[in-house]
């Protein structure tokens, strides 16, 4: 029997709670999350570090991933960067050792999990608010800022995909 394929989220239909017009950010983020999961199943520990011909490691973008998402949401809200996610942003990418590939996933789950919660809580006329980005205040608005989230995770989700099947093949 053959299976049938999955469907990816914007073919699933609405989520739950959010304004049509933010399913595209829900769903970018909801099939970035699954297809993260399924690249990591699997995966070792000992190859997260691994930055095959300089490319960004498997690691870096697992963190990163959590960052980006963590650091222009809270921008949407109004909100400076706090202390802590100004040192995570620091460290982003930098070896941890004993770092686990399932402690980094179920970050980006939590982060995913916490961007939706707050796109539920998102009303369609603040999307053209205007807000600030860093210290700068470089001018975009709430949906600029989501939007982007949402296709920057795409972007580091496809690099990590790339990356996670170079490094299972490197020689040990």
């Amino acid at each position: 029997m053959v299976k049938e394929p999955e469907l990816e989220f914007w073919q699933k239909g609405p989520v739950e709670g959010i304004s049509p017009l933010l399913q595209p950010v829900a769903h970018a983020l909801l099939q970035a999350r699954k297809e993260v999961e399924d690249a990591m199943h699997g995966f070792p520990d000992n190859l997260l570090w691994k930055r095959p011909a300089g490319a960004a490691s498997v690691g870096f973008h697992l963190h990163h991933l959590s960052g980006v998402i963590d650091r222009l949401f809270t921008y949407a809200k109004a909100l400076p960067l706090t202390e802590d996610q100004l040192h995570y942003l620091r460290n982003e990418g930098k070896e941890e050792t004993g770092a686990a590939v399932a402690s980094l996933i179920l970050h980006f789950h939590s982060t995913v999990d916490a961007a939706l919660t707050q796109l539920s809580f998102t009303s369609e006329a603040s999307l053209t608010e205007v807000r600030g980005i860093g210290r700068k205040q470089i001018p975009t608005t709430v949906m600029g800022l989501l939007f982007h989230a949402a296709e920057h995770t795409q972007r580091h989700t496809g690099q990590l995909l790339v990356t996670v099947r170079v490094v299972k093949h490197l020689p040990l």
